[in-house]
């Protein structure tokens, strides 16, 4: 069977009236279950997993991507609404959804983060369709060196995200780090910082501290007073309730570059296994941020704010299922249940699974693009319902929202410790946010915290010499980003005063070098277009600092 037989078959299959049904129905089931604070969307595909038991393979693969799809898209509306992100992968969406939607513009925003999260979800499905063979040998080229690196580099965005105190950011950053210290090693199993408390062996679950720090620093910074807690959530009561699809569409385009480069973005971190769309949201955050010509206007409504995170973190799904057709590895939870069902059905992804089943894979891709259209049919009409939700007393909504959020977060290992683990980091967050520390460094942290011990524990078992992460060029190339990100607040100061003109230049020349390091002719060509690059900014900087100088 060649792959254009397979296309057609899968094309075939996935476009008849009982499947497309049902890929609605998990669409709308996962925008559903995302909407709601404390349940994720690998819940909601754990959840609906058994019920595929009994169906062939395209209506089965047809219900598990459209709840995959229709989750992440769904995190939007609690995340801006509510300021609670309804999934991790819209932790950076409440930075400026919610801001704009108190500003009175409740269907605008929410049209420009559908809008988005809908068009990164495209370029990813194309991407998915071109560059799914060669995107997930990635993946296995990284090794726990390059991994250990990532996180590093991840880290430190920490510094970008705290409103210009990178010190409050570093200790938030740390705070979620010790959090994910606590109970038994991962790898050795050796208990730590567990007092001789039986309870904490397990750690504390990411779920209950996500909802905990956003639900309840944000309800009790809404509720100061009793009349505070009447009013609604909306600064300007209901707002326009109309959602201008034109308008939404039209700024998400004018802004092209920044729903390009999340989309890369999350595409390219979906390909690595495990990291996931709770990462790529914020580092799609930080680079639009960073990139931008008004970066003080982030944090207020910034249009750019929403755009980034909501495109990066759909095409980390594309990204994950292309390692997952390309190599049969999961790139995150929701793509391991998916793996349980194509494994239900007796189908075994692997590097040869596109040439032996090219109907199976061309499902999962035509599932993944047609989900994004009944996203944006099916959630353009629940919106409207949805934006009602600010209209509601802010007291109403809390005990509606704590009730679910610790019913979501109770179903996780079905134990009250993780519900009084989530009133805990509750009352923590909302400290933190009384003394003007960040909430964003914490919760990345926590996420980032386990992967990386995980990692560099892995490559020290394989070699106790430190030196493999400077000569291993992928995580060479991580810990150049990683001290660039550190030094870019610096020079975002500086060259206001017109210091450090050549950071650009050197930032791209010291990109090149691990890039020369790597096999491959595209690698080379790409590392020799940097330094070409580096050139012409180097020239272009002296040339204007000399100038400068004769005037003087």
């Amino acid at each position: 069977m060649t792959m254009f037989d397979g296309f057609l078959i899968a094309l075939s299959g996935l476009t008849e009236p009982m499947n497309l049904l049902l890929l609605a129905a998990g669409v709308l089931a996962g925008l559903l279950v995302g909407a709601i604070p404390g349940f994720s969307i690998t819940m909601a595909v754990v959840i609906v997993l058994p019920f595929t038991y009994g169906m062939d393979t395209v209506p089965g693969l047809a219900v598990m991507l459209g709840v995959m799809v229709g989750g992440i898209s769904g995190g939007l509306v609690s995340a801006m609404l509510l300021g609670i992100p309804g999934t991790p992968a819209s932790v950076a969406t409440t930075f400026d959804g919610l801001p704009l939607v108190r500003s009175g513009q409740q269907g605008f925003a929410l049209g420009v983060g559908l809008w988005a999260s809908c068009l990164g979800g495209f370029f990813s499905g194309a991407v998915l369709f071109v560059l799914a063979p060669p995107l997930g040998r990635i993946g296995l080229e990284i090794g726990p060196w390059g991994y250990f690196s990532l996180i590093l580099f991840a880290l430190t965005i920490t510094a970008s995200l705290s409103s210009g105190n990178m010190l409050k950011g570093l200790i938030a950053a740390c705070i979620g780090l010790l959090a994910t210290a606590v109970g038994e090693d991962q790898v050795n199993g050796i208990s730590r910082l567990t007092f001789g408390n039986s309870a904490l062996n397990g750690g504390f679950a990411y779920l209950p501290i996500l909802i905990g720090v956003f639900a309840f620093s944000q309800l009790l910074s809404d509720m100061p007073d009793r009349a505070s807690a009447r009013r609604s959530l909306s600064a300007e009561g209901a707002g326009d309730l109309r959602i201008p699809h034109l308008r939404a569409m039209r700024t998400v385009w004018r802004h092209w570059s920044v729903m390009l480069r999340s989309t890369v973005i999350g595409t390219f971190v979906g390909v690595l296994p495990a990291a996931g769309a709770s990462i790529s949201n914020l580092v799609a955050y930080d680079q639009a941020r960073k990139s931008s010509k008004v970066p003080e206007q982030f944090g207020k409504g910034a249009v750019e704010g929403i755009i980034a995170p909501e495109s990066a973190n759909n095409a980390t799904m594309g990204g994950a299922l292309m390692v997952l057709v390309a190599l049969g590895i999961p790139g995150d939870a929701a793509a391991a249940a998916v793996l349980a069902a194509l494994l239900v059905h007796d189908v075994a992804p692997s590097p040869t699974f596109m040439s032996e089943s090219p109907d199976i894979v061309y499902v999962i891709l035509l599932a993944f693009v047609l989900g994004h259209v009944l996203v944006l049919l099916l959630q353009s009409v629940a919106l409207r319902l949805f934006v009602r939700v600010v209209g509601i007393p802010i007291y109403i909504l809390a005990g509606v929202i704590l009730l679910y959020t610790a019913m979501g977060v109770f179903a996780i290992n079905n134990q009250m410790f993780d519900v009084w683990t989530m009133f805990v980091f509750g009352a923590v967050g909302y400290l933190m946010v009384r003394f003007g520390f960040p909430l964003a460094p914490l919760i990345l942290g926590t996420v980032l915290g386990p992967i990386g011990e995980v990692n560099l524990i892995r490559a020290m078992s394989i070699s106790p010499d430190a030196t493999l992460f400077l000569t291993r060029p992928w995580s060479l190339l991580f810990l150049i980003l990683a001290v660039l990100s550190l030094l870019f607040p610096f020079y975002q100061a500086r060259a206001r005063q017109g210091g450090w003109p050549y950071y650009s230049a050197i930032s791209l020349f010291l990109t090149a070098i691990p890039l020369f390091l790597m096999p491959g002719l595209t690698r080379s060509l790409t590392a020799l277009a940097l330094l070409a690059a580096a050139s012409w900014l180097a020239t272009k900087a002296y040339r204007k600092s000399r100038n400068q100088t004769e005037r003087t």
